[in-house]
């Protein structure tokens, strides 16, 4: 199975990756490395995440501060979101 990233997933990845580097870069690489094993992982093995809080998606929490919000669709494991754990989500309808 393939993974495809949505943009905002890639924009959630690099704000997560420059927000910790401005403090300490090999935490930034070491969070980075994290969370694509965990993503890599998803080829083999996509049901590995539970079920998401929307429907039709799948959470992994590959570190206790992360979350990787994904669904599996046309044979392919879609990345949608990485959020930090203290974050609402899904995040509120906007109105």
């Amino acid at each position: 199975m393939k993974i495809l990233w949505t943009p905002q997933a890639e924009l959630d990845r690099l704000t997560i990756f420059q927000h910790l580097a401005a403090e300490n870069i090999n935490a930034a690489i070491s969070i980075d490395e994290r969370l694509a094993e965990a993503i890599t992982r998803l080829t083999d093995f996509p049901r590995s995440g539970k079920p998401g809080l929307i429907e039709g998606t799948r959470e992994l929490i590959p570190h206790r501060s992360y979350r990787i919000v994904y669904e599996i669709a046309q044979n392919a494991v879609w990345i949608l979101a990485l959020v930090h754990t203290s974050r609402q989500w899904p995040p509120e309808a906007e109105e």
